[in-house]
């Protein structure tokens, strides 16, 4: 059962976008969002459907969506726990279902899922990845990223790839935001694989 301001198609509060409502440039994005291979996991049933009812921002936040999950020089491996650690902290369910297979895929160790997904210790996990998730979570859940992590960070990435970094994280917080607005619902059938404490 859906909640009562649930649009079944989209599965979220805003109807799926009409094609024939956008102008070129949105029907462009349309296009791509509806293709496999266009980029993103779930197209017009996530993110990127409820992005285009408002194609210019749409337009505007694709580049920089792109250039930081494709360009930016991040391994899949470092994308995907950085993409984890945020739609943990955002306790973001439709963010995690997206990301966690893909995470899998690329190569990010089970150990590291299930660390992210159940909030447990760095030290159970490969020091590569605990750093990504020692940002995340001090960024989001302290509100302050501590002197100590900050130089590994800076040590690790450098400058670039850490502003980079926190830009991801902050790209993925924002659509986290967007998802929680619209209360994007998980697929039919779709298990929720992340835990949320009330």
């Amino acid at each position: 059962m859906l909640p009562h301001d649930i649009d079944p198609q989209s599965r979220c509060r805003l109807p799926l976008p009409a094609r024939e409502d956008l102008d070129e440039a949105g029907k462009a994005i349309f296009d791509r969002s509806t293709d496999p291979a266009g980029g993103t996991i779930r197209g017009l049933k996530g993110p990127a459907g409820i992005q285009l009812h408002s194609p210019v921002l749409c337009k505007a936040n694709r580049p920089v969506g792109r250039y930081l999950r494709f360009e930016a020089g991040f391994t899949e491996r470092e994308r995907e726990v950085a993409i984890l650690i945020t739609a943990r902290e955002c306790d973001s369910r439709f963010e995690w279902a997206a990301h966690e297979p893909v995470a899998l895929k690329v190569g990010v160790p089970k150990e590291t899922v299930e660390a992210i997904k159940h909030r447990r210790p760095l030290a159970e996990i490969a020091p590569e990845d605990a750093l990504i998730v020692a940002v995340g979570r001090e960024t989001f859940g302290k509100r302050k990223l501590s002197a100590q992590t900050y130089a590994q960070a800076l040590a690790r990435f450098g400058a670039r790839k850490l502003v980079d970094l926190a830009a991801l994280m902050g790209n993925y917080a924002s659509t986290a935001a967007v998802l929680t607005v619209f209360d994007m619902q998980l697929d039919e059938g779709e298990t929720a694989l992340l835990p949320i404490e009330s």
